[in-house]
């Protein structure tokens, strides 16, 4: 079954806060805070579960593909965060969640 980033929102209950194509695919997913770290690891259309939430998260995904960025334990969101999201069609969500619900309800998933 193929798993989309809408199929996740739903189901993770995340909440929207960038959504540039709900309809790509989910193949993997992620964990992980330092950054060098994450763009050594994650793969093309993984969901990237991080509490980082500073511009250079959007590169990372960008650079690598990522299907989407979940910022869990609700972590705070700038307006410059939301903004580059958009210009770089980044999907953006976040969760009240702790990374490690959202790994185990992701896993469930994919």
């Amino acid at each position: 079954m193929t798993v989309t980033v809408n199929d996740i929102i739903k189901e993770l209950s995340l909440e929207v806060i960038n959504l540039s194509d709900g309809n790509k695919t989910v193949e993997g997913g992620y964990t992980g805070d330092l950054l060098s770290w994450v763009m050594s690891r994650a793969e093309n259309k993984n969901a990237w579960i991080t509490i980082m939430n500073n511009s250079n998260i959007i590169a990372v995904a960008a650079l690598l593909d990522l299907s989407c960025i979940i910022l869990s334990e609700n972590v705070a969101i700038d307006y410059n965060l939301k903004k580059l999201a958009n210009e770089k069609n980044i999907n953006l969500l976040r969760s009240e969640k702790d990374s490690f619900t959202l790994c185990y309800k992701l896993g469930k998933l994919i």
